[in-house]
């Protein structure tokens, strides 16, 4: 259970109670296609207000990861090769019964799988691309280069991310040791080379960086080429997990959003309870679309 042990909780701080027909609405659907969302497996702060507005993260290929990072509260462990081949078609089908004109898909690392579980994002994008509606799809990816990623993009997501999670030098200490911010700068390279996708990555603060590594990772990311940067702050999910070093007050995340669209980002979502999957990226994406198609 997520408890948010960190003494000293700044007043922003107050997570939501879940409340109201629409969250239980969300919540019947999800369960009823039995499917997991990355807000209740990584205790995201805003899951009461993202199901209260009928959305959610669905998060494909079961809930045990096979790496875990210090900050991460999803379960680590080995899945064995398994792999539900009618899930792309349920979360398919909660997407259309919840009515939603954006998709956003996560997954856990499945590093047992010959392609990384890169078949099974693009089976994914497919069904929901398949829906009379055609909601925009946006996938959070784990570090698929080559083969992989070229896989996830044949199927037309609109949004491809991937996190560095944080600053370099706390990626070694924090991200499991198969993870490595080089090669997730060169993911975001070759989503934003090979075209078709916007590329988006994001940071947490409050882990012990500096300011002027905030800037380096900044300049990092807009230089690899992505479009969408999002800033949050990092809340320890249980006393097994990282500890917070510092809460960032929400006044310094808007000086950091400034600071990003400086440095070149078309779109920054920066606050405390941000995350990158937050929906606050979503109308910026909607309306590039939109004006894509009317070119």
């Amino acid at each position: 259970m997520c408890r948010l042990p960190t003494k000293k909780k700044p007043d922003w701080l107050r997570v939501k109670l879940p409340s109201g027909d629409q969250f239980r609405a969300v919540k019947n659907t999800l369960s009823t296609q039995k499917l997991h969302t990355v807000c209740e497996e990584a205790c995201c702060p805003n899951k009461a207000e993202c199901w209260n507005a009928g959305t959610a993260t669905f998060m494909i290929l079961g809930d045990i990861c096979t790496r875990g990072c210090a900050f991460c509260a999803v379960t680590r462990g080995n899945p064995a090769g398994m792999v539900d081949q009618h899930e792309p078609q349920r979360v398919a089908e909660a997407a259309a019964a919840m009515g939603l004109s954006y998709v956003v898909i996560t997954s856990v690392s499945r590093d047992d799988l010959p392609d990384g579980g890169a078949s099974a994002f693009a089976e994914t994008i497919r069904s929901i691309k398949r829906l009379e509606a055609s909601p925009g799809v946006e996938v959070l990816i784990p570090d698929y280069r080559g083969n992989e990623l070229d896989i996830v993009l044949a199927a037309k997501p609109d949004v491809v991310a991937h996190n560095i999670e944080v600053v370099e030098r706390l990626s070694g200490q924090h991200r499991h040791e198969s993870f490595n911010y080089q090669r997730s700068l060169e993911v975001l390279e070759q989503i934003s080379r090979r075209g078709g996708a916007i590329a988006k990555s994001s940071i947490m603060l409050g882990l012990g960086e500096t300011d002027q590594e905030v800037e380096e990772s900044m300049r990092d990311l807009v230089n690899a080429g992505a479009r969408i940067l999002a800033l949050g702050q990092y809340l320890q999910p249980t006393y097994q997990h990282a500890p917070v070093q510092e809460y960032v007050p929400p006044e310094t995340f808007d000086l950091w959003g400034e600071r990003a669209r400086e440095f070149g980002f078309e779109f920054v979502a920066a606050g405390p309870l941000v995350r990158a999957s937050y929906k606050a990226s979503e109308a910026y994406v909607q309306r590039q679309l939109s004006q894509s198609g009317s070119a």
